[in-house]
């Protein structure tokens, strides 16, 4: 039993709305009905009755809905009575898949730094921040995520997107020539298929709809070598291993930027915070995404005037 499992029990029952609830904690329905079926399974009762019209709260449920809120209570008072404890509150840091690989040496002198163990998608790390479950986030956002969520930024790093192919053919592609898939599961990949749907109508890469997860990992391989075009690589898979039979491609006219944005709340005002700002992006200069060959889609934070379009 997780302190996460209560968390969702607890959204379930507010909304009495698995669709709702979920979209409420931005995760998957999928996902969210799991995990209440494993606390179920843990607690060794059944918390709600629900079929296709409705959902509603068990005897058992009702009886535990109290008890799991004071829970929850205690378990966050505790959080903060250990910071005062230790002399300084920990500042929480969410992130996607990338850190930098300084970061603890940058930060150990300036702020107990905690790492979030809930790694989720870039949307989801930003709307955290923005509702104080964490005070900061490494992600991938837009000027209008921004504004909308009462956000800052800046930029703590940059991927370079590349191609990857069946063969033996590693020389460059012009982006025109790749392919780039978007997935129906627009909770989980939202902020790539915004960014892939960019890439396709500045470049002439070809979008194609895909709906098994196949952005990363194994079925990503799967539909590279069914493609027979390269096929963009997106951020979460840059450091993955490939199979013997698929190649890199370098991708060019334009080269593809991803940014990477340190973001916190615009009202932010301890210093702990913004000195692990600091300390993060005080010195990464712009990472390549600044040269007249480069690529960022239209809202990034950091896209230059000149940017390239085909």
């Amino acid at each position: 039993m997780e302190l996460r499992q209560l968390r969702y029990f607890v959204a379930v029952a507010e909304e009495l709305n698995f669709g709702r609830a979920a979209e409420r904690l931005l995760i998957a329905g999928p996902s969210l009905s799991q995990q209440i079926k494993a606390l179920e399974r843990d607690l060794g009762v059944r918390l709600f009755d629900r079929d296709r019209r409705s959902v509603t709260l068990t005897p058992a449920g009702a009886a535990l809905l109290p008890d799991t809120r004071a829970l929850l209570e205690r378990a966050d008072d505790l959080k903060r009575r250990a910071g005062r404890l230790s002399g300084s509150v920990p500042v929480r840091l969410g992130y996607v898949n990338w850190l930098p690989a300084d970061l603890t040496a940058r930060t150990a002198a300036v702020a107990q730094l905690h790492i979030d163990a809930w790694v989720a998608p870039s949307h989801t790390q930003a709307a955290r921040v923005a509702d104080g479950s964490l005070d900061l986030a490494v992600c991938w956002v837009r000027t209008e995520d921004l504004e909308q969520r009462g956000l800052r930024a800046r930029l703590i790093g940059a991927d370079l997107l590349y191609a990857v192919a069946a063969g033996d053919d590693t020389a460059d592609v012009p982006a025109h020539d790749t392919l780039i898939l978007l997935d129906d599961d627009t909770i989980s990949w939202s902020s790539w298929n915004v960014y892939a749907e960019h890439l396709a109508r500045d470049t002439g890469a070809q979008e194609v709809r895909i709906s098994d997860g196949g952005i990363t990992g194994p079925a990503f391989f799967d539909h590279v070598r069914r493609s027979g075009r390269p096929v963009i690589n997106c951020p979460k898979g840059q450091t993955t291993p490939l199979p013997p039979d698929l190649v890199r491609r370098p991708v060019v006219a334009p080269k593809v930027y991803w940014t990477w944005s340190l973001v916190w709340r615009r009202a932010e005002d301890r210093a702990a915070v913004l000195d692990v700002v600091d300390a993060l992006c005080g010195d990464v200069g712009d990472l390549g995404i600044q040269a007249p060959d480069a690529w960022l889609p239209d809202g990034d934070p950091y896209k230059p005037d000149r940017a390239v379009r085909a």
